[in-house]
């Protein structure tokens, strides 16, 4: 009797292992072949009529953008370049005195050519969503092309769909990045999380366009 229990309580605990590993992976999957299809290149004839150029932060070294921040600056510029959109708005997080990816970037975009009224700034993009979430509802945005690493692209025009932004990504994949093995699994875990903040919609933790 007690080994017919112990196999039924050892049956429950596979079934609860196998959902909490396939439920993430499964939703991981769809992020990915949900969007697959809006990752285009940087003449795609999809890219017409774009509000923004929208280069998502990523991270600084010693006051220069990292290897991986760097070229997405540089596939903006070539989208600029090309005429896709005339203004550039890059987001990302500024919310401390001793960390500024906003003005790295923009500092770039200038020492690269970029005229100073075609740059605009978000400096409150602390997470992916946050950054979406304001590109849509603050900056008023009905279609863009967004700039980022193709395995972030994913999640990045998920959240746009689902919070009815009209976007299209442009990979700025153009060298090895180390350590990007690291950064995939970690994907994984952050295109869940925000699988369930596009299902709730919260409102992003900053919503005007400047605070004092």
């Amino acid at each position: 009797m007690l080994g017919v229990k112990m196999k039924k309580i050892f049956k429950y605990i596979l079934i609860v292992l196998i959902v909490i590993i396939l439920v993430p992976v499964i939703i991981n999957f769809y992020v990915i072949l949900s969007t697959k299809n809006r990752i285009v290149s940087g003449d795609s004839e999809l890219l017409t009529d774009i509000d923004y150029i929208v280069i998502l932060g990523a991270g600084i070294r010693r006051g220069k953008p990292s290897p991986m921040l760097e070229d997405r600056l540089k596939t903006g510029i070539s989208l600029y370049n090309n005429d896709i959109s005339n203004k550039i708005l890059i987001t990302g997080d500024h919310m401390n005195d001793d960390y500024d990816e906003v003005t790295v970037m923009k500092n770039y975009l200038l020492e690269h050519g970029i005229p100073e009224e075609d740059i605009i700034t978000d400096n409150y993009g602390i997470s992916t969503y946050d950054s979406i979430y304001r590109v849509k509802n603050v900056y008023k945005s009905n279609k863009v092309v967004i700039v980022s690493q193709r395995y972030h692209l994913y999640r990045a025009l998920f959240l746009s769909d689902n919070l009815d932004l009209e976007s299209y990504g442009v990979e700025a994949d153009l060298r090895y990045y180390y350590g990007q093995w690291y950064r995939e699994i970690r994907e994984i875990l952050a295109r869940n999380k925000d699988f369930i903040k596009g299902i709730i919609k919260p409102k992003a933790v900053y919503t005007a366009f400047n605070y004092n």
